[in-house]
């Protein structure tokens, strides 16, 4: 067979039909006749000289050749995906780089993270913040670049995802300096009935917390449970109570001494990954910034004063924190 004699618009019903399993749903999916997407099908199979589904009950199973159609189907309709996801990204002729992050994690540490791009004058940057899930879908969609998450993902043959780890940071105790400063607790063995301001059931190192208070038989009083990273911030800067966080949330009032580090465990780690597609078309910017992730742990030396607003004062517009 010649290339030129393969219809690859029966592929693509093909690759859309595998995907869903389902004749009628793809057809509705696809906006043709049920009838007419069967005939395509039989088409293609005609030329390829091989069944590519048996029918099982209501739904389609794949043969061994359609396995390895599909293969090859995902390859070519993935790069197109990715090619028009690349196409929608360019902005008057910028580099547009497309960053989700998860909502628990610290907006400091995404700043941080693509603080080389700031000053970079041929980068647009688009930030996203949102459930994990959400966002990997958009990145199955190539429509996010990367995703930044505390906690890893699993690739599957339908989310061919690259999960890299970027690094970890112990999780401290802190509190403000006026009360605490020179005081030090050990967690979790003196938090016993303590307040404390915690981060929320949704964020990967809460269950770390709990597990560790309750092999410790320790219950501290919980004042307020926060997702919301920069929230999380704001509540251990003006509250006056002890917080539980990663010390990237507040790295300028560490390095101010608005608040203390009054403890740090070594068994409770956030740990930082970035997730992205089977990138077939390497993006540079994004490769220095994969390679260079362990920085964005690190407070930057020069500062401005941070605003209630958000983690840090944006010098250009950017999501709230």
């Amino acid at each position: 067979m010649n290339l030129d004699r393969l219809n690859f618009h029966h592929l693509l019903y093909f690759w859309r039909v595998a995907r869903i399993g389902h004749l009628t749903r793809a057809a509705q999916e696809l906006h043709v006749a049920q009838s007419a997407l069967s005939t395509q099908i039989r088409q293609l199979e005609d030329r390829l000289g091989e069944a590519l589904f048996v029918r099982e009950g209501r739904s389609l199973v794949l043969t061994d050749t359609g396995q390895l159609v599909l293969s090859y189907a995902e390859n070519i309709f993935g790069l197109g995906q990715e090619m028009l996801g690349r196409l929608e990204g360019r902005s008057e002729g910028m580099l547009r780089l497309r960053v989700g992050s998860v909502a628990t994690l610290s907006r400091n540490y995404q700043e941080n993270w693509i603080r080389p791009l700031l000053k970079d004058p041929s980068v647009a940057l688009t930030l996203e913040s949102g459930m994990l899930d959400e966002l990997l879908e958009r990145l199955v969609q190539h429509r996010l670049d990367v995703v930044l998450s505390n906690e890893a993902v699993a690739a599957d043959a339908d989310r061919p995802f690259h999960c890299r780890f970027m690094g970890s940071q112990a999780i401290s105790l802190v509190g403000p300096a006026a009360t605490w400063k020179d005081r030090r607790l050990r967690l979790p063995e003196d938090l016993h009935g303590l307040e404390l301001v915690v981060p929320g059931p949704r964020n990967a190192l809460r269950a770390q917390f709990d597990a560790l208070c309750l092999a410790a038989d320790v219950k501290p009083r919980f004042r307020a449970e926060v997702d919301d990273m920069a929230m999380l911030r704001l509540i251990a800067r003006d509250s006056g109570w002890l917080t539980v966080l990663p010390e990237v949330v507040v790295q300028d009032e560490l390095r101010s001494g608005t608040l203390v580090k009054v403890g740090r465990s070594d068994k409770l780690q956030e740990r930082f990954f970035a997730i992205t597609t089977t990138h077939r078309h390497r993006v540079e910017r994004l490769e220095r910034l994969l390679t260079g992730a362990s920085r964005a742990l690190r407070a930057p030396v020069s500062r401005s004063a941070p605003t209630v607003a958000g983690e840090r004062p944006a010098a250009k517009a950017r999501p709230g924190a």
